[in-house]
């Protein structure tokens, strides 16, 4: 390692212990330990440009260890991007471009938001992914126009957390060879030294997988890091570069201990470092040859106009594929895609059709995919139930293209590599599981919510009503749990036209993730007129109107209990009772609508009464006089026993809203 290099690590070194410090909160241990690391990739082999953070085939550089953000936020400051010293100095404060752990759409350079341990190689997994597929499907003889590695920092914590293995071990067998992970293996974590707890053969582990390990790399030699950097770009697999390293390197009375992984230093330690450094400077203040040094802006620009030219090149010889390309990395629909939705819809009316909505959701894949070819599908382990898969589309392999996904009995995984897709660009994915095991996923669709972005998540086997399986298959609290995460969109349809609606809303909304939520049973079409098809979109629209104009009583519905509402609404319809049906497929796009609205949909002083297989809670926040569903887990029988047994049926629903009209028992519990 030359004197420069030391040097440009301990300015890392210097502004991690800097910021944690004045924040007197964060993690220091790491971006120390990881320095020298961070000068062999990123000063040697990483392909980006900080002037424009966007650039399509640029390098994806994924920090899983989010916890040392301190390393990335030094790194992204002194190669050039809008992200000033003050910024670094705010650290972890209100307002900051530089959060306790790294935020995609906060921090120029950041690629995906890494604050539990394991997602971020499961992300840096989808974007690997996503990078081989478009390579396979837009390059050309003489025009690689897609051709960029994706880098992930791991510690032994991504490791530890189950989802490794899964992402990892999907990573070896689709042979992601442009996928490089530099381990940060220093031995502890904030309990002590992991060897009492985590004592795995971890090279042996990723060797089994169809890994590339590369052992014994001195973490503290940048030259030895590139070296092996170098190495791994010449393999067939993806890699694992073991970086054997100090936590706190430079510390001289708290390197290699637990002790400086997670706490400020100590003003009296960090001025035993910085002579320990031989780094004589101020708190945030870094000598201007060592900004020269780290400088990556004119070494970006160049090797993104000489892409550029590539590019220009490319579009002269292939200018379909050019704009196609620069369309979907730009995340922007077909102009085809609107009207095979309007064709759906009027297929859906025009057959009105009796199936599960599972199937319904596929008929609507089927009938999109043609107009979005980003279209990248999967499921785990479930595609014949879930029906993820439609005619056309092709397995994704090894060595072959595809744009359907079998990501194994992995859903947590399937989950999180879907946000790393997402992320990169080019593809809009969605996969596929039960329901029930939405709990398994929980975190990758809360990080997708976090982050902003267009992931779809579909869930089938939505209730009871997939029977026999029983209570540990039967979603009873899913479906709620789902719909309080912050910026998840959860759809619930009740038939094939309203599922065609939730596909559609969910492909065009680019500022936040969908769930798509289906039925193993049929559920009965509905009629509707061209107003009320305009209205599903608002999440809850009047589905059943009295004819007289006057309302005794609201069902609210949502998905195979819709059909329960209707029947008990026409039955009571013959007792003289108006009662309105309001179909709500969606809670979430519902409660974004004008109050307006919401109240002309859900009148005031009218008794409420919600149907839904699943429990109850949820439902009285719109202030409901009663709540249909499921407060206890299921039962091992056929579908149709089942409702029955819970009390969901048309005579039982009937039988309350008498009650609520005639006992006086409506009480408003709240205003929505």
């Amino acid at each position: 390692m030359s004197n420069t290099q030391i040097r440009m690590a301990n300015a890392i070194r210097a502004l991690a212990m800097d910021a944690v410090q004045q924040a007197n909160s964060g993690h220091p241990g790491m971006p120390m330990g990881m320095a020298d690391i961070a000068v062999g990739l990123w000063n040697e082999h990483l392909q980006h440009n900080p002037i424009d953070p966007q650039w399509i085939n640029r390098d994806r550089f994924v920090l899983s260890n989010g916890h040392g953000s301190m390393l990335l936020y030094a790194l992204l400051h002194l190669t050039g991007y809008d992200l000033p010293i003050g910024e670094l100095k705010n650290f972890r404060q209100l307002h900051s471009k530089t959060p306790g752990h790294p935020e995609f759409g906060i921090t120029p350079g950041v690629e995906t938001t890494t604050g539990p341990l394991g997602q971020g190689i499961a992300n840096a997994v989808g974007m690997a992914l996503a990078e081989k597929l478009l390579a396979e499907e837009f390059n050309r003889p003489g025009h690689e126009v897609v051709n960029h590695y994706t880098y992930a920092f791991l510690g032994d914590g991504c490791l530890m957390e189950g989802i490794s293995h899964e992402v990892c071990s999907l990573a070896g067998t689709l042979k992601l060879n442009k996928l490089i992970a530099l381990w940060d293996d220093n031995g502890i974590s904030i309990d002590g030294k992991v060897v009492s707890w985590f004592n795995d053969d971890t090279p042996k582990r990723f060797e089994s997988y169809g890994w590339n390990a590369i052992r014994n790399v001195d973490g503290h030699d940048a030259d030895a890091v590139s070296a092996a950097i170098a190495r791994a770009k010449n393999s067939d697999q993806p890699t694992l570069i073991c970086c054997k390293t100090a936590i706190g390197q430079g510390s001289p009375n708290l390197a290699g201990s637990d002790k400086v992984h997670g706490a400020p230093l100590g003003a009296q330690e960090i001025a035993e470092t910085r002579i320990a450094l031989n780094w004589p400077y101020a708190p945030f203040d870094i000598p201007k040859d060592l900004y020269d040094a780290w400088s990556f802006k004119v070494r970006g620009q160049q090797l993104q106009h000489d892409w550029n030219k590539l590019f220009q090149s490319y579009s002269k010889a292939n200018p379909k594929l050019a704009a196609e390309l620069k369309r979907r990395m730009q995340g922007d629909l077909s102009e085809e895609f609107l009207p095979a939705l309007t064709a759906l819809i009027e297929r859906c009316q025009a057959k009105a059709e009796t199936i599960a909505t599972r199937k319904a959701s596929q008929n609507a894949i089927e009938a999109l995919a043609p107009a979005l070819p980003e279209f990248l599908g999967g499921s785990a382990d479930l595609t014949g139930s879930n029906l993820t898969n439609w005619s056309a589309c092709k397995p994704v392999r090894a060595n072959q293209w595809g744009n359907h996904i079998n990501y194994g009995v992995r859903e947590f995984g399937m989950s999180a590599i879907l946000n790393g897709i997402t992320l990169h660009g080019g593809y809009i994915p969605f996969g596929g599981t039960f329901l029930t095991f939405s709990d398994y996923s929980r975190n990758a669709l809360r990080m997708a919510a976090l982050m902003k972005i267009r992931s779809i998540f579909v869930f089938t086997h939505d209730s009871i009503g997939l029977g026999e399986d029983g209570p540990t298959h039967q979603s009873i609290e899913q479906v709620s749990s789902l719909r309080i995460i912050p910026n998840l969109t959860v759809w619930r349809p009740c038939d094939t036209t309203e599922s065609a609606v939730a596909w559609g809303a969910a492909i065009s909304r680019k500022e936040g993730p969908s769930a798509l939520i289906f039925s193993r049973q049929n559920c009965a079409f509905v009629s509707r007129n061209a107003a009320q098809i305009k209205e599903i979109a608002r999440g809850g629209y009047v589905l059943f109107e009295p004819k007289n104009g006057k309302i005794d009583a609201v069902i609210i519905a949502t998905g195979s209990e819709v059909s329960i509402a209707m029947q008990a609404a026409q039955g009571l319809a013959k007792e003289k009772l108006a009662i309105r049906v309001v179909s709500m497929p969606s809670t979430s796009a519902f409660d974004k609508q004008a109050t307006a609205y919401k109240e002309k949909v859900l009148p005031e002083g009218v008794p409420r009464i919600s149907i839904e297989a699943g429990i109850t809670d949820f439902w009285w926040k719109y202030g409901c006089a009663a709540a249909h569903g499921v407060d206890t887990f299921g039962e091992s029988a056929p579908a149709n026993q089942l409702y029955e047994h819970f009390g969901l049926t048309a005579d039982q629903l009937s039988k309350t809203v008498k009650q609520c009209i005639f006992n006086n028992s409506f009480k408003q519990t709240k205003k929505h």
